[in-house]
């Protein structure tokens, strides 16, 4: 039975943001709630939100070096603060969540300033700078690892681990068998480089595959997500080399993807790392270098340590190195098996059921008490 209450939930940038906030709306919508999302313009490409969910645009621009960039972004987030206290007087939600990044600070702002209650949510290793903001007046931080820097300990009192909500097609996977391996056969690869893709990819996996012998090669199945400007030389150096290599700019079914392949190399994104151990696949994860945090490196080396996955930093990321990896995996595949029985270790496919249930315990008053204890996997009744 539909409630009255409605749910603001405020995320956007990249799918990374976006793809968990999908995940909580669903969830909500399937226990009637009224959800609306909150977002900017890049976000809207990424998310297929319940058919009921109201979409509302914010201003805002990420935080980019030099002043000028500064200047302007922090003009266009104060006209996004503004436009989301309107639509908070408006829409009087009962609770707002964020999932971190700029385009989500608008909403939980406005929704802090008006005593509203508020989660944020943060998907990586390392608190955001936008949810480090946010974090003091939250009500409730929801953190994807059990071990998060750059919480105060005034914080991590009213912090509750629930996992990266992943999209239910994702979660799926969970209990889906690793695809064998057979000794001769061919070995499947999934490239992903994030929603702004990664030419370093597209760079190095044609030459790696050349290094390989004939027979190694005859094995090699490649699907790899590759800039716009990157496919037609990246196909063309497949195709030399009678590789069997599927190539977009986007891949709209990762789910299927990930069913069928035996190997993910890819950015350690908090989305890419939570749906690639939610499915339990061994990862190469090749981090983004150039946050000043370093946050996918972390997300990455917390797969790394249980086993699940193994990293290689992108001045690391050779042909050599690469390609003798390769060469391990086809000689030696159940090094494959026991890496995706770890990455499974790392997936929580419950998470957007338990994030729901915080959002409900403290939309129903429940949870006010940031000493209570609140049982995640059974809800609020």
């Amino acid at each position: 039975m539909e409630t009255q209450q409605l749910i603001l939930i405020s995320a956007g940038g990249t799918g990374g943001h976006i793809f968990p906030a999908e995940a909580l709306a669903r969830d909500l919508s399937g226990r009637g709630y009224r959800v609306a999302v909150a977002t900017d313009a890049r976000g809207q490409k990424y998310g297929h939100f319940p058919e009921d969910t109201a979409i509302h645009s914010l201003a805002s621009a990420p935080m980019r070096s030099g002043f000028l960039s500064k200047l302007k972004s922090g003009a266009l987030l104060m006209v996004g603060c503004l436009q989301a206290g309107k639509l908070v007087d408006r829409l009087k939600p009962s609770v707002v969540v964020g999932f971190g990044g700029y385009p989500s600070f608008p909403a939980v702002y406005a929704a802090q300033k008006k005593d509203i209650p508020t989660i944020i949510h943060e998907q990586n290793a390392i608190l955001g700078k936008a949810n480090a903001l946010l974090a003091p007046k939250a009500d409730r931080i929801a953190l994807s690892w059990n071990s998060v820097e750059a919480i105060s300990e005034s914080d991590a009192v009213r912090s509750v681990i629930t996992g990266n909500p992943v999209r239910p097609e994702i979660a799926a996977l969970y209990n889906q068998p690793y695809p064998e391996i057979k000794q001769d056969g061919p070995l499947k690869v999934l490239v992903l480089g994030g929603s702004q893709g990664a030419s370093i990819f597209s760079q190095v996996l044609p030459e790696v595959i050349k290094e390989l012998s004939q027979e190694q090669r005859a094995r090699i199945q490649i699907t790899q997500q590759c800039r716009q400007e990157d496919i037609e030389e990246v196909e063309a150096a497949y195709k030399e080399m009678g590789v069997q290599a599927e190539l977009a700019t986007f891949f709209d079914d990762v789910a299927q993807r990930l069913t069928n392949c035996h190997l993910v190399i890819a950015r350690s994104g908090a989305g890419t790392v939570a749906e690639v151990t939610t499915a339990g696949r061994p990862a190469i994860f090749v981090p983004y270098p150039h946050h000043k945090d370093q946050q996918q490196k972390r997300n990455a080396d917390t797969v790394f340590d249980a086993g699940g996955a193994w990293v290689m930093t992108q001045d690391g990321f050779t042909v050599e190195a690469l390609s003798a990896r390769l060469e391990t995996f086809l000689q030696n595949p159940e090094a494959l098996f026991r890496a995706a029985e770890n990455a499974r270790t790392c997936g929580v496919p419950d998470a957007a059921r338990k994030l729901g249930n915080l959002v409900t315990a403290l939309a129903s008053g429940w949870d006010k008490d940031a000493h209570k204890t609140f049982d995640l996997t059974q809800g609020h009744k």
